[in-house]
């Protein structure tokens, strides 16, 4: 599966469960919620733990599992932004390379 199906995909999952409808501005809220997530997940690898009295302690395949879920999350939050305003995931990878190979090009 490509990304811009994937986006798709991710669309009419959204809109059959009707949580299309929140605006860009409430799915940057949620956006904002799921890097934290992905801050604990990464931190968590980062310092073979937490050390919270609360915390189970996670085998390295449950970190990884968690960083990949976090990431997945953040990336679909983008996605939905994204499909908001009628941009396909291919129009962003295409734009940041534009980008970054006319400010960096070498002389």
């Amino acid at each position: 599966m490509t990304i811009d199906e994937h986006q798709d995909w991710l669309v009419d999952f959204y809109k059959g469960r009707d949580w299309y409808r929140f605006s860009p501005m409430n799915r940057l809220v949620f956006l904002s919620e799921e890097i934290g997530e992905l801050s604990r997940a990464v931190r968590t690898i980062e310092l073979n733990g937490r050390d919270h009295p609360g915390d189970k302690v996670l085998t390295t395949d449950e970190r990884m599992n968690n960083l990949k879920e976090e990431l997945a999350d953040c990336f679909d939050q983008l996605l939905i932004v994204s499909s908001q305003y009628g941009i396909r995931y291919s129009d962003l990878s295409n734009y940041s390379e534009n980008k970054l190979k006319e400010r960096f090009k070498t002389k």
